[in-house]
């Protein structure tokens, strides 16, 4: 069978885990431990996706030198109290084996660092069924399009034959850069009006809308 898209490009908070509501309260508490003036929701939501110093940087912009690294380790001691009670999304997991069955190879481009992916892929027993993964320790963090760049060239499959698929805009960003097609999933952090501003190829509700659209147009 020819695949329209050889390989597909995974986010992971927020695309193919449940976290962004834990995301979101994770930078708040980070914030109130240190008295820093407290993100609403929709800022909090909005950098989710970016790598963890710039999206604390961005959810708390008037944060000094010092108190950035003390505020980075404030978040990741919140999280850490809690990935352990993050699950993937309903359908998420036989879809993904759904993919590799059919033949494409799948991969992760997230905002985590490479512990924390590697922690989240052990935890949910998914090693094995990514071809390859990137993250802002290796390459540069979304929306410069280095992690799908990397991606293509390790598993030497053009960019033309790239599906990214996410639920922010740096997500659909980077794909732009990279000149790859994308899909944007509107469960996640940042709501349909916006993903569209990124022109993605279709913005789908739920993961069975996504499988569905996915045995349509893959």
């Amino acid at each position: 069978m020819s695949l329209r898209y050889e390989l597909i490009v995974w986010d992971w908070d927020g695309t193919l885990m449940d976290s962004t509501p834990t995301i979101v309260r994770c930078i708040q508490d980070a914030c109130r431990d240190l008295a820093l003036p407290v993100p609403e929701d929709s800022v909090a939501s909005h950098v989710i996706g970016l790598g963890i110093q710039e999206s604390l940087r961005k959810a708390c912009p008037t944060v000094s030198v010092d108190d950035h690294y003390k505020l980075i380790d404030r978040f990741r001691f919140h999280y850490l109290s809690k990935d352990h009670e993050l699950s993937l999304f309903e359908g998420a997991k036989d879809l993904l084996y759904q993919l590799k069955d059919r033949g494409h190879l799948l991969a992760v481009a997230t905002g985590k660092s490479r512990k924390g992916l590697d922690r989240s892929l052990g935890f949910h027993q998914l090693e094995d069924i990514f071809a390859d993964s990137r993250t802002p320790d290796e390459s540069k963090s979304k929306p410069h399009p280095g992690m799908l760049l990397d991606l293509s060239d390790a598993l030497l499959v053009p960019m033309e034959k790239i599906l990214m698929i996410g639920d922010t805009t740096h997500d659909l960003g980077m794909a732009n850069a990279a000149g790859a097609d994308a899909v944007g999933v509107t469960y996640g952090a940042h709501p349909e009006h916006v993903l569209k501003t990124e022109n993605p190829l279709a913005c789908v509700k739920n993961v069975q809308e996504l499988s569905d659209w996915l045995a349509a147009n893959a």
